[in-house]
């Protein structure tokens, strides 16, 4: 038993026009706001690099007294 072809399209394209539909439910945010947590995720970033630097640098040292 086959299938018709018509049946096997028909499921793609409800499935992108429900894609569709959802991407129009989609509240986009501005610019300023994506701005402002793109600094805020740098920021944290480099702190937490710096914070990790540290800590890798203090445990070095506590190390090179040992050996």
């Amino acid at each position: 038993m086959e299938k018709a072809k018509g049946s096997e399209n028909a499921p793609k394209k409800s499935f992108f026009k429900g894609v569709k539909a959802e991407f129009k439910k989609i509240i986009w945010p501005d610019r300023m706001t994506v701005t402002k947590q793109t600094s805020a995720v740098l920021v944290v970033s480099i702190i937490l690099g710096v914070i990790i630097k540290l800590i890798d640098m203090l445990i070095q040292l506590l190390l090179g007294f040992l050996v």
